[in-house]
């Protein structure tokens, strides 16, 4: 673990893209600290622009943007984050447990994985979020993780088959141990560095998951996200009346996130992709 974390910090593009993530976490865990203001209390009137009592101008309801700037980063990155953990662990326990049992275990996870492929993500996201009465941030996370596991499942199960091969996995059976135990402890940790990357990926989708649903509608219930932010911008036609400060701030931060996540993720496969190594 320590000598991975010491490689990925030899990368440039891995710290740039660290430092741009950590200042947006930090603005969205420490903000709502800084400036404890209730982003859904009125302070002024319909778009009223940036001023020294609302730096960023208020939305269509009078809310202080930057205070929902602040409450929607965080619940953005929160239900990105449940979202990724879950959509990564459900795709390497299936592609793990493929890849390395084979023969008809691997033919029916592969089946099943290869099911839910073929439907559309984002249907099944909208059929699950009209479904649910109530959407938290912890239950959209959910929503979204128990849909984008599949190509994490395919990606892992190519690398596990690999190994399965290896002397050490051949040495490790002598001992007798169990699938599972076999699994934790001499397939997993061989793929760490990906299992790694497939998360950084699973959070950024997550997190632009997120704003297409919130821009339909079908965000959080009862709390701001960046998403939110979009959908009451472009319901109240915040562009056609050039309220700019309604709409830009929250693509920015999304744009922003992806970006910073794209960057880890890039410095990450040049460092473990020995293609790509100098």
């Amino acid at each position: 673990m320590a000598e991975i974390l010491t490689l990925l910090f030899k990368s440039k593009r891995f710290i740039a893209g660290f430092v741009l993530f950590a200042l947006i976490l930090g603005f969205g865990i420490l903000g709502p600290l800084v400036n404890p203001q209730d982003p859904t209390r009125s302070i002024g009137g319909l778009y009223d622009a940036p001023s020294t009592q609302a730096l960023l101008g208020t939305d269509n309801l009078g809310h202080d943007i930057l205070s929902q700037l602040m409450h929607g980063t965080k619940t953005s990155l929160l239900i990105g984050l449940i979202a990724g953990i879950v959509a990564t662990l459900i795709g390497v326990t299936i592609g793990s447990l493929a890849g390395y049992r084979g023969g008809l275990t691997d033919e029916i996870l592969m089946g099943l994985t290869n099911i839910f492929i073929t439907i559309p993500p984002i249907v099944i996201l909208i059929l699950l979020s009209v479904a649910v009465t109530s959407r938290s941030a912890i239950g959209m996370g959910m929503i979204i993780g128990v849909t984008g596991w599949p190509w994490t499942a395919r990606a892992v199960r190519a690398q596990a088959s690999s190994l399965r091969t290896r002397e050490h996995i051949d040495v490790a059976r002598i001992t007798g141990i169990g699938t599972v135990e076999m699994v934790i402890r001499e397939v997993l940790p061989y793929m760490f560095s990906y299992i790694f990357m497939a998360f950084i990926l699973q959070l950024t989708g997550a997190i632009a998951n997120e704003a297409t649903l919130s821009m339909l509608g079908l965000g959080p219930s009862n709390s701001v996200s960046l998403g939110m932010m979009l959908h009451w911008a472009l319901l109240w036609e915040a562009i056609r009346v050039g309220a700019w400060w309604a709409f830009v701030p929250p693509v920015f931060f999304l744009t922003v996130i992806s970006f910073s996540l794209m960057l880890m993720n890039s410095g990450m496969d040049e460092i473990f992709n020995p293609r790509l190594r100098k």
